[in-house]
C-alpha cells in the first residue's frame, strides 16, 4: 500500500497517443451514457408508471433513484479491479453491460422487473463513473486535471441538454420503449470507440494486488487524508441537491409551473447554460486555482439557493423559477470539476481506489439525499431549495475541515508541477 504522493508529471500527457481533443470527447461520452440513462427517459415517467400500473405518481421517481444509488453502492469495487487489470478491460465490461441491460428494460413486462434491470444496470455500469476519473488522473495533476475535467463536463452536458428532446421525440412516433433502444445504439457506438482507439493507462508499476487487506487499506488511506475528505463528503451534498431536483424536475417544471411539452427544451436549456460555465471554468481554474474557484462559487451557491428559497416563500412563476434556478446551478459547475481534482491530488498511485471511493459516497450519498429530497416534492420549488441550501452549507463545512480553517489558499502556482517532481515509485 502506498502512501499518498505528488502527482505525476504534466508532460505525460504529451506521451499519450490520444490528442487531447479526442480524449475529452471519449470520456465525455463515457459519462454522456450515464447521463442518457437517466435524462432522456424524464418526459417519459409518466408514460412508464401508466403503462406499468403504477398508481403512485411519486413511485416513478424510483427509475431514476434505483439505478442512481445502485450505481453508487456498487462503484467501491470498480477502481479497485482497475488498479489491478487496467482501465481498458474494466471499462470494456462496463458499457457491454449497459449495452446488454438497455436491452432487458426494454422488454421489461413489470414496473417491479424495471426496477430490478435498472438497478443491476446501475451496478454494473457503475464503473463508467469511476473510470473517468481514474484515467483522467493517470494522466493529469492539480489545476490541469480540473481543467480537463471541465471540458470534459462542458462537452458531456451535450446529452442533457437534448436527451429529453430525444425521449419526447420518441414518444411522439413510439412506444417508451424504443427510448431504452437509442440507449443501446449509442453504448455500441462508445464500445466500438473504446475498443479502437483508448490505450491502457495505468503504469505497469502501479498495479495492486486483488487482496481485502490492501484494497481495504488504500480505500481507508483515501477515506484518512484530510485534505480530500471534506471535498469527497461535499461534492456528494452538493451532488445529492442536484440528484433532488432531476427527480422532481418533470413534476416541478413539467406539471406544476406548466411547462409542459416545453420541459425538453426548459430541462436542456438550463444544462446548455450550465455546460458555458464549465468552458468558463476550464478556461480559468488554471490561472486562479481550483480551490479559489470553487470556495467563491459554493458560497455563490448557498447565498442564491437562500435568496431563491426567500422568493418561492412568497409565490413564483415559471419565469422566475427557470432563471434562478439555472444561475445556482451554474456554481455547481465551478464547484464539481475542481472539488474532484483537489480531492484526488494525493493518490496518484491509487487512483481508481481513491475515485472508487468517491464516487461511493459522491453517489450513494447524492442518490439517497436526491430520493428524500425528491419524496419530499409537495408540489412548490420549497423543498429542493430549502435542501439546497443545507446541503451547500454543509459542504461549506466539510471544506473549511479539510482546509483546516482557510478558505481561498493557491497550494500549488502555475509551473509547481513542472519544477517539483514526484519521488521514484516504491
Amino acid at each position: 500500500m502506498h502512501s499518498p504522493d505528488a502527482p505525476l508529471p504534466a508532460d505525460r500527457a504529451e506521451r499519450f497517443p490520444m490528442k487531447e481533443a479526442e480524449f475529452v470527447a471519449l470520456m465525455a461520452s463515457i459519462q454522456a451514457l450515464m447521463a442518457l440513462s437517466i435524462d432522456v427517459m424524464l418526459p417519459a415517467l409518466g408514460h412508464i408508471s401508466r403503462d406499468l400500473g403504477v398508481s403512485d405518481p411519486n413511485e416513478r421517481q424510483y427509475i431514476v433513484g434505483v439505478f442512481l444509488i445502485c450505481s453508487g453502492l456498487a462503484s467501491l469495487f470498480p477502481g479497485a479491479i482497475a488498479d489491478r487489470f487496467g482501465r481498458r478491460p474494466v471499462l470494456l465490461t462496463a458499457v457491454s453491460g449497459y449495452v446488454l441491460l438497455s436491452l432487458v428494460c426494454a422488454v421489461s413486462g413489470s414496473f417491479e422487473l424495471l426496477l430490478i434491470a435498472r438497478g443491476v444496470a446501475g451496478a454494473i455500469t457503475s464503473a463508467m463513473l469511476v473510470l473517468p476519473m481514474a484515467i483522467l488522473r493517470d494522466r493529469f495533476d492539480g489545476d490541469r486535471m480540473a481543467r480537463t475535467q471541465s471540458m470534459i463536463a462542458m462537452t458531456f452536458m451535450v446529452v442533457p441538454m437534448i436527451a429529453p428532446s430525444v425521449g419526447q421525440a420518441v414518444l411522439l412516433f413510439a412506444s417508451w420503449r424504443w427510448i431504452f433502444g437509442i440507449m443501446t445504439i449509442m453504448g455500441l457506438v462508445v464500445i466500438t470507440w473504446i475498443f479502437l482507439r483508448l490505450p491502457e493507462t495505468l503504469r505497469p508499476e502501479y498495479r495492486q494486488p486483488i487482496r481485502v487487506k490492501v484494497i481495504a487499506g488504500n480505500m481507508g488511506l483515501a477515506l484518512r487524508e484530510r485534505a480530500s475528505f471534506g471535498y469527497f463528503f461535499g461534492a456528494a451534498f452538493v451532488q445529492g441537491a442536484l440528484f433532488g431536483y432531476i427527480n422532481s424536475a418533470q413534476q416541478l417544471v413539467g406539471e406544476h409551473f406548466g411547462a409542459g411539452t416545453l420541459f425538453p427544451a426548459v430541462f436542456g436549456a438550463m444544462a446548455l447554460v450550465m455546460a458555458s460555465t464549465n468552458f468558463v471554468n476550464s478556461r480559468i481554474v488554471e490561472h486562479f486555482g481550483a480551490r479559489r474557484v470553487s470556495h467563491s462559487a459554493l458560497i455563490g451557491y448557498i447565498l442564491l439557493a437562500g435568496l431563491h428559497l426567500l422568493i418561492a416563500l412568497r409565490g413564483e412563476t415559471l419565469w422566475i423559477f427557470v432563471p434562478l434556478m439555472t444561475v445556482t446551478m451554474c456554481m455547481m459547475s465551478f464547484i464539481g470539476a475542481n472539488f474532484q481534482a483537489i480531492s484526488l491530488q494525493p493518490f496518484v498511485r491509487i487512483a481508481g481506489a481513491a475515485a472508487s471511493i468517491m464516487s461511493f459516497l459522491r453517489t450513494v450519498v447524492g442518490a439517497v439525499l436526491g430520493t428524500l429530497i425528491g419524496q419530499a416534492y409537495d408540489g412548490t420549488a420549497r423543498p429542493i431549495l430549502a435542501a439546497m441550501v443545507v446541503c451547500g452549507l454543509t459542504a461549506l463545512l466539510l471544506v473549511l475541515y479539510s482546509e483546516r480553517g482557510q478558505l481561498f489558499r493557491r497550494l500549488n502556482p502555475p509551473g509547481f508541477y513542472k519544477n517539483n517532481p514526484p519521488p521514484p515509485a516504491h
